[in-house]
């Protein structure tokens, strides 16, 4: 196998993503739906680490970084995923990237979220695809360069070649169709819970089409960019590891009026745009 972080040194950092995602899926396949063995996961997560970061220390994330899985899957395709902020952010220090790691699927690179710091978050959640029994990661980069990691073991197979359970025909109707999930009464300056969900088939290259006898190309969401009053409020470049129909909740702080705007752009360069008006009432909450 080539070395991922050799060929690493010689990309940008947007390259090293995308050739970590290809070495891992020819390393990964024929063993994808099996328990990894110790050592094994431990050499995977420190090519993952190299590759990422060089030679920077990952630190312990407790108290700046927490994650929530659960320990054993319902769904090895829908594995939900809850990350927090567990340190205040401030203009002079907060939280800029969180990388969501899934070490022996065969991308690992779930999605990366970034945060320019013009509003402070504390959640962030999503729906992940497990291939094999696996530790998944949060790594929360600061604004002033840190690493800090938090990990949990996840135990489940077969996310990533699992197939589709909606009709392809009619999945395709609804390509790139979003909904903003908002608190029935959101109050001007009170931080709230929004989920956006967008309609993709996020086909993994791995899932295996019974009618044609042949594995389905993978189409995914590869960016999702959100902004509140034409303020970026938050973007994540995504892959092949985030579950059908992506759906990501974070935290807004409302204003008296004001539009949320999201664009989605997919591996096959197709753009998806869509605005929601948020208006919050004023004066204290009504619960």
């Amino acid at each position: 196998m080539t070395s991922v972080s050799a060929t690493a040194h010689t990309l940008s950092k947007g390259q090293r993503l995308g050739a970590l995602a290809f070495l891992l899926v020819a390393a990964a396949l024929p063993a994808v739906s099996q328990p990894a063995a110790a050592g094994t996961e431990d050499a995977r997560w420190d090519e993952i680490r190299s590759t990422l970061f060089g030679d920077r220390e990952v630190r312990d994330g407790a108290g700046v970084i927490g994650l929530e899985t659960p320990y054993r899957a319902m769904d090895a395709a829908v594995v939900p995923v809850d990350i927090r902020s567990l340190v205040a952010q401030t203009p002079d220090r907060f939280i800029s990237k969180v990388y969501l790691v899934i070490d022996m699927n065969p991308s690992p690179v779930a999605a990366v979220f970034r945060f320019p710091g013009r509003q402070a978050w504390d959640g962030l959640s999503t729906r992940v695809r497990v291939n094999a029994y696996t530790h998944v990661r949060a790594i929360a980069e600061t604004s002033d360069g840190g690493l800090f990691m938090a990990s949990n073991f996840v135990k489940a197979s077969g996310g990533c070649s699992a197939p589709s359970l909606k009709d392809p025909a009619a999945a395709e109707t609804q390509r790139g169709k979003m909904k903003l999930l908002l608190p029935d009464q959101p109050r001007v300056g009170n931080p709230l819970i929004a989920q956006i969900l967008i309609r993709h088939p996020n086909n993994s290259g791995l899932q295996f089409d019974q009618v044609s006898r042949q594995f389905i190309p993978a189409d995914f969401v590869k960016t999702i960019e959100v902004s509140y009053q034409g303020e970026p409020l938050f973007s994540v470049d995504s892959d092949i590891s985030i579950s059908e129909d992506p759906s990501v909740r974070f935290n807004l702080v409302p204003e008296a009026s004001g539009e949320l705007s999201v664009r989605v752009t997919d591996s096959h360069g197709r753009q998806f745009e869509q605005s929601f008006d948020v208006a919050a009432a004023s004066g204290p909450d009504a619960r």
